[in-house]
């Protein structure tokens, strides 16, 4: 689908929000006005944690770019609003976005649908004992992952090395969400695949390989050094790269996601074997963010694919009723 600037009409670039990725939305957000605009797009800056989205009707928007990352953004609750509200967004509708924010929630259907995704155990927060915590790196082994089950960004994320650390671990996360994940640490490479499109007509991006510095691709790492590789091509063995372009096509359309997102993977270095550990449906578009930089290896610029992503707004309500 492709369409002149000028048919957009008033768009508005949802950025910031109330969610502990604030500063990143801004900051993505920011990037995608901008070339919006530089692409002849009347866009304007629309914070909901500082404005209420009713405004969108009253002010005469006709279309949304969801650049908010996290909870009240990325998961459903806005989606819902603006479909009350009749005004097509970017990215997924609300169920997949629902369900995608959720690892947990994210997991269970991948391995229904027998996708591989590192093995876990959930705990709740105000109804896990200490003996429970104290069991999982003896289920889990160790090192092992402890985040919580619904941020983004590694915020709350900690690789836990020694069962002492366990239930500190825990606590941070708990702060955070009231369902921590516990997860299997994945010894390998790490990468990550992003998808544009909907249904069969999605189409996986080139995989970027990560290599961080100590193997810590935590927050600081991702947005504000230099110090991070990411390699693109990936420089995989042969068919690898092709084999997890599949898998994370795949995971996307049975979440039925639509628009964009983007997959992190992990291979394992002993068996070569990718596990899927989380699906972002509305991924960072920062300067180290990884969605523009695999759209560049495969020839669209950053403006492109804002405006492509643009073009690609709905509505599941319309979807359901047979519009187009």
């Amino acid at each position: 689908m492709t369409l002149e600037a000028t048919a957009f009409g008033k768009v508005a670039v949802l950025m910031g929000g109330h969610s502990a990725e604030r500063e990143i939305s801004i900051m993505s957000g920011s990037g995608v006005l901008k070339a919006l605009r530089d692409k002849g797009v009347d866009a304007h800056a629309f914070d909901p944690a500082e404005r209420d989205l009713s405004d969108l009707k009253r002010d005469g928007f006709q279309r949304v770019f969801i650049a908010l990352h996290g909870r009240f953004g990325e998961d459903g609750t806005v989606q819902g609003a603006l479909e009350m509200l009749g005004i097509p967004y970017t990215g997924s509708g609300v169920m997949a976005s629902a369900i995608a924010i959720d690892k947990v929630m994210t997991k269970r259907v991948w391995l229904h649908e027998g996708i591989s995704t590192p093995r876990y155990v959930l705990l709740r927060k105000g109804a896990y004992t200490a003996g429970q915590v104290a069991a999982v790196p003896r289920e889990l082994g160790l090192p092992l992952i402890v985040k919580p089950a619904r941020e983004g960004s590694s915020i709350g994320l900690t690789k836990v090395t020694d069962v002492a650390a366990m239930a500190h671990a825990v606590e941070v996360a708990a702060a955070l969400d009231c369902d921590v994940l516990c997860e299997q640490f994945i010894d390998g490479d790490e990468v990550t695949c992003p998808v544009l499109g909907t249904g069969p007509r999605a189409v996986a991006l080139p995989v970027i390989r990560i290599v961080a510095p100590e193997g810590n691709y935590d927050y600081h790492n991702k947005y504000f050094t230099d110090d991070t590789q990411y390699l693109v091509p990936c420089g995989l063995p042969e068919g690898e790269e092709a084999a997890i372009q599949q898998m994370v096509l795949q995971a996307y359309r049975v979440l039925g996601c639509r628009g964009w997102g983007r997959v992190d993977v992990m291979i394992a270095a002993a068996t070569r074997q990718p596990y899927l550990l989380e699906l972002n449906t509305s991924p960072g578009m920062t300067g180290h963010s990884l969605v523009p930089m695999s759209a560049k290896a495969a020839g669209i610029s950053y403006q492109d694919l804002c405006l492509q992503l643009l073009a690609s707004a709905g509505l599941d309500q319309s979807r359901r009723s047979g519009a187009p």
